[in-house]
């Protein structure tokens, strides 16, 4: 969808970040689902083609007397919501979701209060807001994120080695606790031949020497051919890459929500977590994986060891991790609570709760 923005559509999703990041996944994985049931359509750059999408200058230029929801994740979206509405007089109804794991600045706190409504994608989140929100847990498309028939065999297709395989993926820096992750993996693998370890991401310009060094790690360690550090993917290309896995760690030192846990554990794969952002809300800590202290190698070591040496353990884990996304984290609920949100609001209620 394209061009001029008519009566149809109810829900303005922005997404005004050029750069991949989990917003912008976020919006890319939900918007199509929402759009079975309510008129919303993204706006910004850096869309694919199948999220049905508007060009910011129709946003501007839009017309018509009936409210529509402007749904923000960020503050220049807050922001630009607000000018909508006061300066163009656009009549909007403002949502932000936040995914914060801290206080908000100053000047978060006064975008926030010009809202309408707020969602909270943790109940560790709505715990920083200062004002009332909803609670509106992130959910995963499971018909797409779902267990390979066999991965011995999906991994050789990936070209990678049949052989145990655990992986570490998202932005490669020090706040994800990539480096973490890979003192562990140089600990465990001497011990564990035939381990492999995926390293998958991108490191951002001035990240460049923190990924340096943990290559060189490596090689001087002689594992290179065995902790393997991979580009990253397009995001519909990331099922493939958590069906290879038998083992997904999660080692981030902060985190907003983070759904990497999520998207593994639909995958059947099981999932050794910090506990920062909303992690200890999504793995049942014993039952889907272990939840271990942010930057504590040690501790991981332990924990990825244990695992690897108990099969049925994992084995375990895995169909425990399928079951539990599929009864508590599915996208369609995610969009049915917020299409039911933004209904609210477009029939005159608050939307506050």
């Amino acid at each position: 969808m394209s061009g001029k923005i008519d009566d149809r559509i109810e829900v303005i999703a922005p997404n005004l970040k050029r750069r991949l990041s989990g917003v912008t996944a976020t919006i890319v994985r939900l918007l199509p689902v929402q759009a079975q049931s309510i008129g919303i359509v993204a706006t910004g750059p850096g869309l694919p083609a199948h999220v049905p999408c508007v060009p910011l200058r129709s946003v501007i230029l839009m017309s018509g007397q009936a409210y529509r929801v402007w749904h923000a994740r960020r503050n220049t979206e807050m922001l630009m919501g607000l000018i909508l509405r006061h300066v163009l007089r656009k009549p909007l109804k403002l949502v932000f979701t936040s995914a914060s794991q801290r206080h908000h600045t100053r000047y978060t706190r006064l975008l926030i209060s010009g809202m309408d409504a707020v969602v909270a994608t943790s109940r560790k989140s709505a715990s920083y807001l200062r004002r009332s929100s909803r609670v509106i847990m992130h959910g995963i498309d499971t018909g797409i994120f779902c267990p390979p028939t066999d991965r011995r065999a999906h991994r050789r297709s990936l070209g990678l080695s049949e052989n145990v395989t655990i992986g570490c993926y998202g932005r490669i820096r020090r706040q994800k606790g990539t480096d973490v992750f890979v003192d562990a993996m140089l600990e465990i693998l001497p011990r564990h031949i035939g381990v492999t370890a995926l390293v998958m991401g991108r490191a951002a310009h001035k990240h460049g020497p923190f990924l340096e060094n943990l290559r060189e790690k490596v090689a001087r360690a002689g594992l290179q051919d065995r902790i393997l550090f991979l580009p990253e993917v397009p995001v519909e290309e990331m099922p493939r890459w958590y069906q290879a896995l038998d083992l997904l760690v999660a080692p981030q030192r902060w985190e907003g929500f983070g759904l990497t846990p999520l998207e593994a554990m639909a995958c059947g794969v099981p999932v050794i977590a910090t506990t920062v952002g909303a992690f200890d809300e999504l793995v049942v800590e014993g039952e889907t994986g272990r939840l271990i202290p942010p930057g504590d190698t040690a501790r991981m070591r332990v924990a990825v060891e244990a695992a690897l040496s108990s099969p049925a353990t994992l084995q375990q884990w895995s169909a425990a991790a399928r079951r539990h996304v599929e009864e508590r984290f599915r996208i369609e609920d995610e969009a049915a609570a917020l299409n039911a949100l933004y209904r609210e609001l477009l029939d005159g209620g608050e939307g506050r709760s």
